[in-house]
């Protein structure tokens, strides 16, 4: 069987040491800004800086995620923290933003760069086109069955690929999500989630205010936009087999 990368989530400093102690063969983490997962205390660039000496002195990788959906004042300042990244020596950044792509690009051609699972990749035409823009590496979308990366695999052979196997799974698309900032006004694709797609739901009826109507599934009610959590333990061969090159855990605000 191949060798295929585990890749495994950090939200500080203590839990990097944890993952590649524990046999990552690869971390991703995010800084204060441009991450997917604000609610996690996330790394100072000096904790990048000792991050990435740590991981190199026992030969493992690290990767920092720059894949919000950029707005406008998103980009002040970005030149300076990518630069900074370079600087240090992380491995790849990981975006979904074309625009912060090209920052990058122009910033340093070498840099190794992947497409976020927020990108929603679905197809090998789209794979090839990234590639063909010098991504290195596709986190595919959540959506694909296997059959899906199966045939990526087949008409684009030199694609590098990289999916979830455990961890939550947001119920919209590639975990874009609009529900947590219509009702929260926190935006999910800039990392602020609130989960509201976790939250417990009744239905009311227009005509009948505060007269709440449970659909019963069980002895705790219903959970109508609840997603349970993705666990992939026992078909990882089959994973490995259609081609993934790297198997990602979802967890960088979990505490353990």
């Amino acid at each position: 069987m191949k060798k295929v990368e585990l890749l495994a989530p950090a939200g500080d400093l203590d839990k990097l040491k944890t993952a590649i102690d524990y046999g990552a063969d690869a971390v991703y983490m995010a800084g204060p800004d441009y991450g997917l997962r604000t609610a996690s205390k996330n790394f100072t660039l000096d904790d990048m800086k000792e991050a990435v000496e740590y991981a190199h002195s026992r030969g493992k990788k690290i990767y920092i995620t720059m894949n919000i959906l950029a707005h406008n004042d998103d980009l002040e300042g970005i030149e300076e923290y990518i630069q900074s990244l370079i600087d240090i020596n992380v491995d790849a950044l990981i975006v979904s933003d074309p625009g912060i792509y090209s920052i990058i690009r122009s910033i340093n051609q070498d840099i190794e760069v992947h497409m976020s699972t927020q990108a929603s990749v679905t197809n090998f035409r789209t794979v090839k086109y990234w590639m063909d823009q010098g991504i290195k590496r596709i986190v595919l979308a959540r959506e694909l069955s296997l059959k899906e990366i199966q045939d990526i695999k087949k008409n684009i052979p030199g694609s590098e690929l990289e999916c979830f196997v455990h961890g939550a799974m947001c119920m919209s698309y590639s975990g874009r999500c609009l529900l947590s900032n219509y009702m929260t006004g926190r935006d999910a694709n800039r990392g602020d989630c609130a989960q509201a797609c976790r939250w417990k739901y009744r239905l009311v009826e227009e005509k009948r205010p505060g007269e709440y109507f449970p659909i019963e599934e069980d002895e705790k009610g219903t959970f109508i936009f609840n997603s349970k959590d993705l666990c992939m333990i026992e078909h990882l061969d089959k994973l490995i087999a259609a081609g993934i090159d790297s198997l990602k855990i979802e967890g960088r605000v979990k505490s353990q």
